[in-house]
């Protein structure tokens, strides 16, 4: 019985997308690391992407909304720190979901996301979030973000 609870809030979690990145939920995103029944309460466990992350709090608030909405209130969520997250915790699925909606994905080269060209330029170390960073491709001229290695 238990088991098929925690198999729901798996599939819950999966519905919760990443605010920064709506087309990947936080499960792809790689942040919820465990979901276990302690003692008659569900705990969450979500990794932040790094320890300054703007986002965690919109991820908790998600979180708990659609728990809510979907009768779970016996539930916290913890935040853990170790191991930190990294990007190689993302699927293959979810790298070619952000390549699809025009982030280049975490790999050691980054690459066009429109025109798959390597012929790109730095344009800053920081994009909208400290997790990426702004290029400009010298192909199609379109700029793009390049989700980090982390």
């Amino acid at each position: 019985m238990q088991n098929g609870k925690i198999d729901k809030i798996w599939k819950i979690l999966g519905s919760v997308p990443d605010p920064e990145i709506p087309v990947i939920s936080v499960v792809e995103l790689g942040v919820i690391r465990n979901v276990q029944l302690i003692k008659n309460e569900y705990v969450i466990s979500v990794t932040p992407t790094y320890s300054g992350c703007p986002a965690v709090k919109t991820f908790q608030d998600d979180i708990k909304e659609q728990l809510k909405i979907n009768n779970i209130n016996n539930f916290k969520i913890e935040i853990v720190y170790k191991p930190a997250w990294t990007t190689d915790w993302m699927t293959k699925e979810t790298k070619e979901k952000l390549r699809d909606y025009g982030i280049s994905p975490p790999e050691k080269n980054a690459s066009c996301p429109q025109c798959k060209s390597k012929k790109i330029e730095l344009i800053s170390e920081f994009g909208a979030t400290a997790c990426k960073s702004m290029y400009k491709c010298n192909d199609c001229l379109e700029p793009f973000e390049h989700f980090k290695c982390i």
